[in-house]
């Protein structure tokens, strides 16, 4: 299996379009006990700039990127925003390369700041060039989740914690799993919620959890994923219909052998 990692702004829309329309892995597809929230996600992309290119034309290249993303995402001008660099950058959280609760103006300082720069996170180093903008969703920690989908050689396994977040910890240690074998169908909500939602003590939050992992994991073999990440993934409650189940970062890899197959979805 070759896997491809693919930025945070294809995995998103991805799961956008896809998470009420992928067939169940199911043996029944459950009534989804969450509601999906818009997606709004603009990106900032400078990878035909080069760091060789003189302060002048980067610069301008930065300003033309950021108006394009303004022009086509005019929610961006009213609403709080999260930036970050959308590379394939693991914990960019703790290597401050996160940008919370901030208007456009801000956002656009920070790009400026930061585009076409070369930078370090641990051992590995690389040029900034292309930037994710979203809406900050303001929200406690304790509904901070975290799941991960990722393929073995016998078969699926799906890995909860109900402590998600920047500062999650050791995932293996702490994740409950649930294995999905090859050729088997996925086991019903019920079960899901009994293997990895125990911990969580809102009924209404672990009816919404399991039904979306249903939906996660229909995404996730529809499309040939072999790992998907969402740290932290939040549920919010407000008291008027479902509740809202809002991924906030997330990781993600295909499998590449398998694009004749998904590659035009």
């Amino acid at each position: 299996m070759s896997a491809k990692a693919i930025r945070e702004y294809d995995g998103k829309l991805l799961l956008a379009h896809y998470l009420q329309q992928s067939p169940t892995m199911a043996a029944t597809q459950p009534t989804a006990a969450f509601a999906q929230p818009q997606t709004r996600l603009a990106q900032v992309n400078l990878s035909e700039v080069n760091t060789t290119d003189s302060d002048d034309k980067i610069s301008a290249a930065v300003e033309a990127a950021l108006s394009r993303a303004e022009q086509l995402n005019p929610w961006l001008a009213s609403t709080k925003l999260v930036a970050k660099p959308d590379q394939l950058i693991k914990r960019r959280g703790k290597s401050g390369l996160l940008l919370l609760n901030a208007d456009w103006a801000q956002v656009k300082e920070w790009i400026r700041e930061r585009a076409v720069k070369e930078v370090a996170v641990g051992e590995i180093s690389g040029v900034l060039k292309t930037f994710l903008v979203e809406p900050f969703v303001p929200h406690p920690a304790d509904v901070e989740y975290y799941v991960c989908i990722q393929s073995h050689r016998d078969g699926d396994e799906i890995l909860f914690t109900h402590e998600g977040g920047v500062e999650i910890g050791d995932v293996d240690a702490k994740a409950l799993r649930l294995q999905v074998p090859i050729a088997q169908p996925l086991a019903d909500s019920e079960t899901i919620a009994a293997a990895l939602l125990g911990d969580i003590a809102s009924a209404t939050q672990r009816a919404a959890l399991a039904t979306f992992i249903e939906r996660l994991y229909a995404v996730y073999v529809d499309l040939n994923f072999t790992y998907l990440e969402i740290n932290p993934l939040v549920v919010l409650e407000t008291g008027d219909g479902l509740p809202q189940v809002v991924y906030l970062d997330l990781a993600a890899k295909l499998d590449q052998t398998a694009e004749f197959e998904s590659g035009d979805k």
